[in-house]
């Protein structure tokens, strides 16, 4: 098989007259015996279409010089390859240049106050690499020099904590440790679909998500070090070392369980500066905004803190003109990466339809795949492991018969929640929302192939 790269993403395409209608139906009748029989059913009718094109990648062109019995071998077959790097630090191949973390034109006044979004669509598994973990800054970002960081922990009131602390970074770090997958997701996103289909890519439509394993220290161990009142307690503000001082309310309940970290590692190694390196918070399934960058208060406190952050943003805006506040959990939600918007079917035959899904109350349960616009539902494979507070991936096997169809995504979690449509979550929410939109993803397959974003009412 080949590969095509479009702008969006990679599509596998199937060798020409990969299945006509008779191959088609071969292959649904062999997927009535099992997902093994579905695939080994593709396979043999595409093998006559293929034969010939096989043995010709079998057979390299002869030498330059006409002997038939020389091979022309490609350069890095026959001669010595790079050295070990000089610089240290590896990247990725040049023929991987077009995957990249994007902005969105005119989504923001400034660069220092704006998102870059993660290319889902192009990425694997369920981790996302820390050159390409989304970015959202709200004063811009800075490498801060972790020798002179220092993360204080206080009280709100006198008792609160009985000896308030002052951290070095170093002093954190030697501490019993964990690390953890976790899902981090943007209050935002998915915001721009609220009121209509405004993107036109799995980039821009989900892109401010990201997993990866967090390295750091249990927050419930640093208020205990202080002698916190764990009682009296109720909330702790969690306070950021950027332009903006970003201060969120965290619910003392969630850090209870040790859940919450205090992180400096990210995929292995230091957290990056547009992550918030030296130490950010880690607060799973919260949104992403409470995750504070540059962290460098905790202060326990008996009752929310009504922050700028939290009392004017961040919160939802609702049809009878109230705003809902607090609502800072990412609820369960799922979205096909591929096919996905901007992404091109070259053939009609087999494809794997991939997705993540999450939520932020546990684990993913169950993710059922429509291909008919949400008439009919099957169940997808849920690839291991399944964490709780994790991307999950899930991956269905499909045969595309070249007629337009609508490709759905609905996600459970262990809680029982069923992920909604969009005519669900408006009747409930309006139209005027900005955030926390776990709304049901529409992608169209039309004729030609091409894959387009659009809504179902």
């Amino acid at each position: 098989m080949n590969t095509n790269d479009v702008s969006a993403g990679r599509l596998v395409r199937a060798p020409e007259g990969f299945l006509g209608p008779e191959g088609i139906r071969t292959v649904f009748s062999q997927a009535r015996t099992g997902r093994r029989d579905f695939i080994r059913g593709a396979l043999a009718a595409a093998a006559t279409a293929a034969s010939s094109l096989a043995a010709a990648q079998s057979n390299p062109a002869p030498s330059a010089g006409g002997d038939p019995n020389i091979l022309n071998l490609p350069e890095h077959s026959k001669g010595l390859g790079q050295g070990v790097a000089t610089d240290g630090y590896g990247k990725p191949s040049r023929f991987e240049s077009n995957l990249q973390r994007r902005q969105s034109p005119g989504l923001t006044q400034t660069t220092q106050s704006s998102v870059s979004f993660a290319p889902l669509q192009s990425m694997f598994g369920i981790v996302t690499p820390s050159g390409l973990h989304f970015e959202r800054h709200h004063q811009g970002w800075w490498d801060v020099d972790p020798s002179r960081h220092r993360l204080m922990v206080n009280g709100s009131s006198p008792g609160m904590v009985a000896k308030p602390l002052v951290f070095t970074v170093d002093e954190i770090m030697r501490l019993p440790s964990v690390s953890r997958f976790h899902f981090i997701e943007c209050g935002a996103n998915t915001g721009m679909e609220w009121g209509n289909v405004a993107v036109p890519t799995a980039q821009y439509s989900h892109g401010m998500l990201s997993c990866s394993e967090f390295t750091g220290v249990p927050l419930i161990t640093l208020l205990e070090m202080a002698g916190a009142d764990l009682k009296k307690g109720k909330f702790v503000l969690a306070e950021g070392a950027d332009g903006s001082s970003l201060t969120r309310t965290i619910p003392l309940s969630q850090i209870l369980s040790g859940e919450v970290l205090v992180a400096y590692g990210q995929n292995g190694e230091m957290l990056r500066p547009e992550n918030g390196y030296p130490l950010r918070l880690v607060v799973p399934g919260a949104q992403g905004v409470s995750w504070v960058k540059y962290l460098r208060r905790i202060e326990l406190g008996d009752k929310p803190y009504a922050t700028k952050d939290e009392a004017v943003h961040y919160i939802d805006l609702m049809p009878d003109g109230l705003h809902r506040q607090y609502t800072s959990i990412q609820e369960c939600k799922s979205v096909i990466t591929t096919p996905s918007g901007g992404q091109v079917l070259l053939d009609r035959g087999y494809y794997n339809i991939t997705g993540l899904a999450w939520s932020g109350r546990g684990k993913v349960a169950r993710v059922d795949v429509s291909v008919d616009g949400g008439r009919n539902w099957r169940a997808a494979r849920l690839e291991t492991p399944v964490l709780s507070k994790c991307l999950t991936r899930f991956n269905l096997d499909w045969v595309w018969d070249g007629k337009p169809v609508i490709l759905q995504s609905r996600a459970s979690d262990d809680t029982g929640y069923v992920q909604p449509s969009y005519r669900q979550n408006r009747a409930v929410r309006g139209t005027r929302s900005i955030y926390h939109n776990n709304s049901i993803q529409s992608w169209l397959v039309q004729e030609n192939g091409e894959v387009k974003n659009v809504q179902l009412s």
